[in-house]
């Protein structure tokens, strides 16, 4: 089974030498990037080193430029190649422009499995407007799960700080991701790229609240925001107590940690470890048995 995207890092689409790297990073998935890291008049240039570049071997996510933009029809072009595995879409805000895109990028004999397939879609939620329709967006077939382009929303709505005054924001998304039935959504980027505490800290609020990946704008935050998306040693040290008690109390009500056990709890306990089985994280991490 596919593991779900815990890290998507940007790399510049003007900057060939370094998609290698970025491959190489550890990062669950990798965006080339032909909108904001790019300036207006380098965007066909950028465009026609990642059509030289892309492969199936190696298959990325492009975002491309926003619907409206001169560059838009050119970028959906490029995104019928079967090495893109799928399209960021910024400013999304409308679910007949993610439609649009889809049929644009169905890829003739398949991305791999020899019948034609639309591309995967990531909408990034960067305005109200945007905001306003995520459960909307959400639905279109295509979209694989929500983005949340944090600095453009702050910009779209004049909001200053980021933690708390987004947090009702971040909620509602991963609400409207539930309700679509489509995987938990993608936080934004932390700018401080070496400050592994505030990356910590923002990848810990993200979980808490049931966001399931993050941005990352440079590969030194890989390692951080995989590692916060994965279940902690103390997390699993719970986990296995927990479902051991549960397993040796033939039924009867039980505690852990001077906790109730119910069936919610279990159920928890044992999503955990099977997250753990299935990205190979065990007890040699640091959790204790």
């Amino acid at each position: 089974m596919k593991l779900a995207p815990r890290s998507y890092l940007f790399v510049p689409g003007d900057r060939p030498e370094r998609f290698g790297k970025a491959l190489a990073s550890g990062a669950d998935a990798v965006i080339v990037d032909l909108e904001d890291a790019v300036a207006p008049d380098a965007k066909d240039k950028a465009r026609d080193a990642l059509a030289n570049w892309l492969s199936a071997e190696h298959p990325v996510v492009v975002r491309i430029n926003a619907a409206g933009t001169k560059w838009f029809g050119d970028d959906l072009a490029l995104c019928a190649h079967p090495g893109v595995a799928a399209v960021m879409l910024p400013k999304a805000e409308r679910t007949d422009e993610l439609e649009h895109v889809a049929r644009a990028c169905t890829v003739p004999g398949g991305r791999g499995n020899g019948r034609s397939a639309p591309v995967v879609l990531l909408p990034l939620i960067e305005s109200a407007l945007g905001f306003a329709h995520a459960l909307a967006l959400a639905q279109v077939a295509q979209v694989e799960r929500l983005g949340f382009g944090t600095i453009d929303f702050q910009l779209d709505l004049g909001m200053d700080g980021g933690d708390e005054e987004l947090l009702w924001f971040r909620s509602q998304l991963v609400l409207a991701s539930r309700l679509a039935q489509k995987l938990a959504p993608i936080d934004g980027v932390t700018p401080a790229i070496d400050d592994v505490a505030a990356i910590s800290q923002d990848v810990a609020r993200a979980r808490r609240i049931g966001l399931g990946a993050k941005l990352c704008i440079h590969p030194r935050q890989v390692p951080v925001v995989n590692r916060g998306f994965a279940p902690s040693a103390e997390q699993l040290a719970w986990a296995q107590r927990t479902v051991a008690a549960a397993l040796g109390s033939d039924g009867a009500a039980v505690a852990v940690d001077g906790a109730m056990v119910d069936r919610p709890v279990l159920l928890r306990a044992q999503a955990i470890l099977r997250e753990a089985e299935e990205r190979g994280v065990g007890f040699s991490d640091g959790a204790e048995p």
